[in-house]
């Protein structure tokens, strides 16, 4: 059967006898070549096509027993199920150990057995053979960026699809009278974009899989849809930092404010906050602020750390250096006696 459909394990470049470990590791590296987002201008626009066509072949063959039917039957595997219920119904000899090339058994073509068991009895039914075999709708999936800020409220997203839907003309099965479909050009598809709307929970954690029943790509013959699965990145902030649900900051104050003790505003995920640092506080000293962190999966929240900075001051009046040069006339211990002590020979 002629189809414009390239072969998936050439899209991936793996061998057909490949592991699935060898699928994965070829399908991530070339998902970072691909992808539309490190691409501009016209070179975007084409590596948006590669991205999609890799993905698709990656759905297929990621899967082991998708594999299996894409083996056997090559693009029409989805029909797989439909067709070998209708072997056993009709009688057909021909069993699941029949080899070939993708698409075809035994070296005769997939649609055309389809079309022989089946010819009569869609004529008789008005065209109803094959449309009375439900197919459900594979699966979706798509990348999702959040910030911490969204991870701590839950976002809502617009997403843009892009999937097959069965050929209308040929009811999917790419074949009419034994011929390849004119409209679908024998492929048994087209593609349709669609726009949904997705609401992401708060608390997510970076590489979640997060699923949405339903949304992925429809059914063939009133089968049901598949779902849609987002694979959320939760992107890296240049002021928070997350550790499971606890999120910490660096805390910048000046050595009188740690030395004497100071109310400052500090910065949280939502509005800055008035904390208190105490009097005699030391670099690196952690002040805590309870529940101020981010959705735990037992429905609480976790804690929002400050990790105290010590800093001094880009210029020095004659003023301050006045009053530091009276600081280092006071008595005060060698700060380094400590160090010194351990690094003695032993």
């Amino acid at each position: 059967m002629a189809t414009t459909e390239r072969d998936y394990y050439e899209i991936l470049g793996v061998a057909r006898n490949a592991t699935q470990d060898d699928i994965k590791k070829a399908y991530r590296k070339l998902a970072r070549q691909y992808h539309p987002d490190l691409h501009t201008g016209s070179r975007k626009s084409e590596m948006e096509k590669k991205f999609k066509e890799l993905n698709g072949a990656h759905e297929v063959l990621g899967d082991p027993e998708t594999r299996k039917k894409y083996d056997r039957y090559g693009h029409r595997w989805q029909e797989a199920e439909a067709y070998e219920k209708a072997q056993r119904e009709a009688g057909a000899g021909a069993g699941p150990g029949m080899g070939g090339r993708p698409g075809s058994t035994g070296g005769q073509d997939f649609g055309d057995i389809f079309e022989s068991l089946f010819g009569r009895r869609s004529q008789s039914r008005g065209g109803a053979g094959f449309r009375g075999f439900a197919v459900q709708g594979e699966d979706l999936e798509t990348d999702v960026h959040l910030t911490l800020r969204e991870v701590l409220t839950g976002v809502s997203r617009r997403l843009e699809l892009s999937e097959p839907i069965p050929c209308a003309t040929c009811s999917g099965t790419g074949r009419q009278k034994g011929r390849p479909c004119s409209t679908c050009m024998g492929t048994g598809n087209r593609t349709e974009t669609k726009t949904i709307e997705v609401r992401i929970p708060a608390g997510v954690q970076d590489g979640t899989r997060v699923r949405v029943a339903g949304k992925g790509q429809q059914g063939m013959n009133g089968g049901k849809p598949g779902d849609l699965y987002l694979r959320v990145t939760v992107e890296s902030d240049r002021i928070f930092r997350r550790q499971g649900s606890d999120v910490h900051v660096a805390l910048p104050v000046w050595p009188w404010e740690a030395a004497l003790g100071a109310d400052v505003l500090a910065p949280t995920l939502t509005d800055p906050v008035r904390v208190k640092v105490p009097a005699g506080s030391k670099a690196e000293g952690k002040l805590r602020l309870k529940g101020k962190g981010l959705p735990t999966a037992s429905g609480g929240h976790g804690d929002l750390f400050f990790t105290l900075q010590i800093v001094m001051p880009g210029s020095i009046s004659e003023e301050d250096l006045k009053l530091y040069e009276q600081l280092a006339r006071a008595p005060h211990p060698d700060p380094r006696a400590d160090v010194l002590r351990q690094a003695r020979p032993r």
